[in-house]
């Protein structure tokens, strides 16, 4: 076993049907002859593009021509150096108008800074950052929680918080000069912000009731925890994983919920036993971008448990050494992927294991495929006997400061002083006793503001940040979310919830293809033929065991003219609303 690997305990499994789905069958694919094995074939394109140098890894003379603006900037200066070398240290005490007269440090705030996860809003809020942070399987705690609230509340109106789709925190607000001691602070209650952004791997995404599920599969937060010690070295910096061709998603599968979208990610950890031991079953591949969406394939390999560490390093540095440069549209993994063949894949994946092997895919799939993703919203029962988890909504995941410090007060005074983020920008009480629910229901926050149990087409609402914040959004997204869905609300009554998904560009972090309705946002004309914003309309996106992206079902809707009006129709035609007059007319 390599060194990399990291030994836990095989879990206590419960009974479980083996399922096969399109997306999450361990079957091999049908043998065909892979592009690598081909007459033909040229075998210099699985020489490695990249090198170690002084530490660093860097694109090969050779292949430097024709890769696109965003290689040049990781040539021109190693972006890791910020961090590992304090160059960011040099940067936070040099004024604004001194970074912009050379492209070299111009370059530094808008671009190298993302490897540490600072984004410069130049577009919407010129001199100040989001900061993106490293929370694997989305769990925090009160302490850091009451941190990040100090953080933003010094920049007023400018700073908040965001829950993201990846079970994540993002601040807003911070500026240049604060920096380096906003890195201190966050390493002294056990974060940090390291590597969460650009060419880097993304948080790890879990189970967010691992550990305290009654019917969870196991608990995600060890091997979760152990990919983002690994993806950072323990928070000092791993240089050998942070040129990437693109950014690159990583989830472990805890629940028949299948709560961490799997068939989104690059690498997805499916549970499944072989020979009586206990791994897991991987899916590659899936991704958004604005020019493809692809939903993640078997790779047709299981590893043991033990193993998780070692198979990601493999893949990522195959994905790392052969990945294209050029156009920045077809960088992700999935585009290999399709070079090479997934064998041809595969076996550059066997190559940079420790032993050079990797076993076939179990049959012995654990998750179910029958199985209704359960809602976590309200109060539900743990495993542990007079426990229960409060699931809190928080419309389209914004937190002010008060409202952190609130939740952290919440956490301790009811729970452990853990909190728990969804990848639908919700957030979960854990460990609160039985005999406190009622006193924890009756607080302000829950009754006023985050609601355990809102209406019911609030519940799968979800907005990236759109253009308040964002230089890419074409569209406000947030406000606009929550105003139209309001609306919606007034004008049907609906007996289910329906997962809207808003993003305010084609990037879709909002996720819109696996939404039941999803809305990506665009420039149109309205009625008068003026320009407007306006979305694209999406239909269709499932989740689960039988995922599904949405379709288009209409382009160029806009949003304060029809949109009202296109979403009542959906929602009386595809999903069993009624109009609230009709529903009048029925009680008479």
């Amino acid at each position: 076993m390599s060194s990399l690997s990291v030994r836990f305990l095989a879990p206590s499994l419960p009974n479980s049907r083996n399922s096969r789905t399109r997306v999450l069958s361990a079957t091999a694919p049908q043998a065909v002859v892979p592009p690598w094995a081909e007459p033909g074939f040229d075998n210099s394109r699985l020489e490695p593009r990249v090198e170690e140098r002084d530490g660093y890894w860097v694109l090969k003379e050779k292949f430097r021509g024709g890769i696109n603006p965003s290689e040049k900037v990781k040539i021109e200066k190693e972006p890791m150096k910020l961090f590992m070398e304090n160059g960011v240290e040099e940067l936070a005490n040099m004024s604004l108008e001194e970074i912009e007269k050379s492209k070299l440090t111009k370059d530094d705030i808008d671009i190298r800074l993302k490897w540490l996860g600072l984004f410069h809003k130049r577009k919407h809020q010129y001199g100040r950052f989001m900061m993106r942070l490293k929370l694997p399987n989305g769990v925090t705690t009160s302490a850091q929680t009451r941190y990040l609230a100090s953080v933003i509340r010094q920049y007023g109106k400018e700073g908040c918080t965001d829950v993201t789709t990846r079970q994540n925190w993002q601040i807003r607000g911070v500026v240049l000069p604060d920096v380096p001691e906003i890195l201190k602070g966050l390493a002294e209650v056990g974060l940090t912000s390291l590597q969460s952004g650009m060419d880097n791997v993304r948080n790890p995404v879990g189970n967010s009731l691992a550990g305290i599920d009654p019917h969870e599969i196991v608990d995600t937060r060890p091997y979760t925890d152990s990919l983002s010690q690994y993806i950072t070295a323990n928070l000092q910096g791993n240089p050998a994983i942070t040129n990437l061709p693109r950014k690159w998603n990583v989830c472990v599968v805890g629940s028949h919920d299948l709560y961490e979208h799997p068939h989104i990610n690059d690498l997805a950890y499916m549970p499944a036993t072989k020979n009586g031991r206990f791994g897991f079953n991987l899916l590659v591949g899936g991704f958004f971008s604005p020019k493809r969406c692809a939903e993640a394939v078997p790779l047709d390999a299981w590893v043991p448990a033990d193993d998780l560490i070692p198979v990601c390093k493999a893949m990522l540095e195959a994905y790392r050494d052969l990945g294209a440069r050029g156009n920045r549209q077809k960088t992700r993994m999935m585009w290999l992927i399709d070079e090479l063949g997934i064998e041809g894949f595969r076996s550059e994946v066997v190559k940079r294991m420790p032993q050079q092997e990797l076993e076939r895919a179990s049959s012995q799939d654990l998750v179910q495929k029958q199985w209704e993703r359960r809602d976590y919203l309200g109060v539900h029962p743990q495993k542990q006997e007079g426990y229960s988890f409060v699931g809190l909504h928080v419309p389209v995941g914004r937190v002010q400061a008060d409202d952190m410090d609130e939740l952290a007060r919440l956490a301790d005074k009811y729970g452990s002083g853990e909190l728990r983020l969804t990848v639908e920008q919700n957030i979960i009480i854990p460990n609160v006793e039985d005999s406190n629910i009622e006193s924890l229901l009756r607080e302000p926050l829950l009754k006023e503001k985050f609601q355990p149990a809102p209406p019911v087409l609030m519940k799968g609402l979800v907005a990236c940040t759109g253009n308040q914040f964002c230089g890419q959004a074409i569209i406000e997204t947030k406000a606009r979310a929550v105003k139209v869905t309001e609306e919606v609300g007034r004008r049907v009554s609906v007996t289910r919830a329906v997962r809207m998904h808003w993003t305010g560009c084609p990037n879709s972090c909002g996720q819109v293809q696996v939404a039941d309705i999803g809305f990506m946002g665009c420039m149109t004309r309205d009625r008068n033929g003026k320009i407007v914003e306006g979305v694209d309309v999406f239909l269709g996106g499932r989740i689960g065991s039988d995922s599904h992206l949405g379709d288009v079902y209409k382009k160029g809707v806009p949003c304060d003219d029809e949109l009202v009006n296109v979403v009542v129709d959906i929602l009386v035609n595809y999903f069993g609303a009624v109009t609230r007059e009709r529903e009048e007319e029925e009680e008479l």
